[in-house]
């Protein structure tokens, strides 16, 4: 069976190719008002990762699943991604997802597969887990494997 950070390499490993076709004029382009573009939904994908890779390291020497949110919307926003150039936002959005699959990879089974009564999962994952169940690192990790693949076909569309 692949294991999520194996699935995340060969996704950072095969996306680029795919990302580097559009120009850097498509990339920035809104595809509608209020709707984020290309540079933009990539910038949404590298907050998600310095997030999630916060709650994966802290996951690791904590009982719980607690973690803050954040507003998706005013990061974007401040960041101004869409005065970034296409091929650097790629090449972060790539280095620090491999980084992110190594800390996934280097993560004790123990520390994976505890389940944790108490979680904040059904307030911050992508696919929600009901406060009154438990949930596990694992869990969440592949949750957010989930949520990159998710807008990465927004791009692709």
């Amino acid at each position: 069976m692949i294991t999520i950070a194996e699935k995340l390499r060969e996704i950072v490993d095969q996306a680029p190719a795919r990302l580097l076709t559009f120009s850097d004029e498509e990339a920035g382009r809104q595809p509608a008002p209020g709707k984020w573009s290309k540079k933009e939904i990539i910038g949404h994908l590298i907050d998600s990762a310095a997030n999630n890779h916060a709650r994966f390291v802290r996951a690791q020497r904590s009982s719980d699943l607690v973690f803050e949110g954040y507003d998706q919307d005013e990061w974007v926003r401040v960041q101004r991604y869409r005065g970034r150039r296409w091929a650097d936002l790629v090449r972060l959005w790539q280095e620090y997802n491999r980084h992110i699959a190594f800390v996934m990879a280097a993560t004790d089974e123990s520390a994976l597969t505890q389940p944790r009564a108490r979680h904040s999962l059904d307030t911050i994952a992508f696919k929600v887990v009901p406060a009154d169940q438990a949930a596990t690192l694992e869990y969440l990790m592949r949750d957010y494997v989930d949520h990159l693949e998710h807008h990465l076909r927004q791009v692709f569309r």
